[in-house]
């Protein structure tokens, strides 16, 4: 198979349209067989549901290419589950675990010639997204919704290497704690876009959001799951029912204690802690592990002992593991790794 003329190598985190994508369609209580499109466009009536009350959900995945050719897919089951409580959560119907994941066979394996080489740096990044199509005036779930999933090749997360980033304490909350935080809804995204371009606009990579009722411990960030490693090596994550379960933080918390031997530990961990972790680092399907140097809480440095240049040792280990894991290059637990081709 003869691969897409691409410069992998110079390939930014963008979009890059695909020859292919997955459509299906639930009306009169059911989903249809769903089928491979080469229309990238979506026609909507003014009036539907995603457009008058935001009743859209959404997944993000990738598709690599391992050491020995073979094309994969990191835990898409993961992503159905999660999408799937998503979508009760918005009142939307589930879609299927089963057809989910055929859709990610199917979409990768139509645009294989756009699935990077191994050794590239780049990945395919895969959008499975959900919403309500048919008009809603009243506020109300809609009665009919389209599923979709497209795919886009991406460069690395950190181009020209990892470079620990600095973050703020943000004044804004997140998520309410009865709220949506632990779904993946757009909505959720909508309005933090507010806070990280405030963020960025006064010089940081990120926000770190406190919980919103007592802003006393740490939750997330817009996009990905905080991890911490205490000066002993113990690997600790926030834990709370308005964090996003990230299945990238989930499957490091595994690596950790099974293939490295590091006690892991999910609790609740109280802002006043922070200063004494010895690094820090987001999670997420992007990256794998962004690195924190700096957190800032209204002027006050908080300065991981890890740095600014690079990875403390041990988030380098776990990120190296997983990467191998998903690259091919160390055995995978049963069940984590599905092959395309």
């Amino acid at each position: 198979m003869e691969k897409k003329n691409i410069d992998w190598s110079n390939l930014g985190f963008g979009y890059v349209q695909t020859d292919y994508r997955y459509v299906s369609n639930f009306k009169d209580g059911a989903w249809d067989d769903g089928c491979l499109t080469t229309d990238a466009n979506i026609v909507l009536n003014e009036c539907a549901g995603v457009l008058q009350y935001a009743q859209t959900i959404f997944e993000g995945l990738k598709a690599y290419t391992t050491e020995d050719g073979k094309i994969v897919t990191f835990r898409p089951d993961l992503n159905a589950e999660r999408m799937m409580d998503s979508a009760a959560r918005l009142e939307m119907p589930v879609f299927p675990k089963e057809k989910f994941i055929d859709a990610v066979t199917k979409v990768v394996a139509a645009n294989a010639a756009y699935v990077p080489p191994f050794g590239s740096g780049a990945t395919l990044y895969l959008r499975p997204y959900m919403f309500g199509s048919n008009p809603v005036i009243g506020v109300k779930p809609a009665t009919e919704y389209q599923f979709r999933l497209f795919c886009t090749p991406v460069g690395p997360y950190f181009k020209g290497g990892v470079k620990p980033l600095t973050i703020k304490v943000s004044d804004f909350d997140r998520a309410a704690p009865n709220g949506t935080g632990h779904i993946k809804a757009g909505l959720n995204y909508a309005m933090s876009l507010h806070a990280i371009v405030t963020a960025h606009e006064e010089g940081f990579d990120e926000n770190m959001y406190l919980d919103s009722k007592t802003r006393t411990k740490v939750e997330e960030t817009g996009g990905a799951n905080f991890l911490f490693v205490t000066k002993d090596g113990k690997v600790v994550t926030p834990k709370s029912s308005s964090i996003l379960p990230s299945i990238t933080r989930r499957s490091l918390l595994y690596v950790a204690k099974e293939y490295l031997g590091l006690e892991v530990e999910e609790r609740e961990v109280y802002f006043e802690e922070v200063k004494d972790f010895a690094e820090c680092g987001l999670c997420g399907t992007a990256a794998v592990i962004s690195p924190v140097g700096k957190i800032v809480d209204h002027g006050k440095e908080i300065c991981l002992p890890s740095g600014m240049t690079e990875m403390g040792p041990v988030t380098k280990k776990l990120y190296e593991t997983l990467t191998g894991i998903q690259m091919g290059r160390i055995e995978a637990p049963k069940g984590w790794i599905h092959v395309i081709e």
